[in-house]
């Protein structure tokens, strides 16, 4: 089994910055991809940033120049760097793990508002 742990979230400002990480520990042979997912009130889960095991990043176009994900291998950890951050990027933050035998893991979710 594996679990996801996130955190960071919180309180912003327009403009600001927030740094979400996601440790992942338990039984983790082989990642395929992490990932970060949001959900805003009254909306579906959207993807927002995947890396994969290689090390290949795919955005959604409205995060392109502003969010970074990145990875630690050696600590299983995923980050997410949200810089210029807009009201419209309030939503939960669900941290996503999927492994090379399509299992897939996710995160309880942190809490991001940006709100002057």
């Amino acid at each position: 089994q594996v679990q996801l742990v996130e955190s960071g979230g919180g309180l912003v400002q327009p403009g600001g910055s927030l740094r979400l990480s996601c440790a992942a520990s338990g039984s983790i042979f082989s990642i395929y991809r992490m990932g970060w997912y949001r959900q805003a009130p009254g909306k579906q889960r959207e993807l927002v940033a995947l890396i994969f095991s290689g090390g290949n990043t795919n955005y959604a176009n409205s995060v392109k120049g502003r969010f970074t994900i990145s990875r630690d291998n050696a600590k299983n950890t995923v980050y997410l760097q949200m810089n210029s951050l807009l009201p419209e990027d309030t939503a939960d933050y669900y941290c996503r793990l999927t492994t090379t035998t399509s299992y897939d893991y996710w995160g309880q979710g942190t809490q991001v508002t940006v709100s002057s």
